[in-house]
């Protein structure tokens, strides 16, 4: 009983990191796209944010727990969604894009604006 309820979880914990690399190139392909158009303007960058946050906390658990297989689903999809929020800080449709003294707001200000909702933050 025990051989089969350890082969289960090896085959369903295969599959959890096979279905994890369809969900990589999901964000990967965002990620392309977005620096393909060179904008980000239809992209919600609460939605990244959000993505992130599940994952953090979905590698924290595996972690506790000591499972390999959702720590390396958590690192495969987290890896992507950066590159994706990073793509997403480049190409952003800033306020002042264009303009001659244009400065970028450094990564920090950018998360903390992204995570104030739309009535309190500021337009970058």
């Amino acid at each position: 009983m025990f051989n089969v309820i350890f082969t289960l979880k090896q085959i369903f914990g295969a599959l959890l990191v096979f279905t994890s690399i369809f969900d990589a190139i999901k964000y990967s392909l965002q990620a392309g796209k977005i620096r393909h158009i060179q904008s980000a303007k239809a992209m919600s960058r609460k939605f990244i944010n959000f993505a992130i946050m599940n994952d953090v906390v979905k590698l924290l658990y595996g972690i506790i727990i000591f499972d390999g297989y959702i720590i390396i689903s958590s690192i495969l999809s987290l890896v992507c969604m950066l590159d994706l929020f990073y793509s997403i800080y480049m190409w952003y449709p800033y306020k002042h894009r264009g303009l001659l003294n244009f400065k970028r707001p450094n990564i920090f200000l950018y998360t903390i604006n992204s995570i104030l909702p739309n009535s309190i933050r500021k337009r970058l």
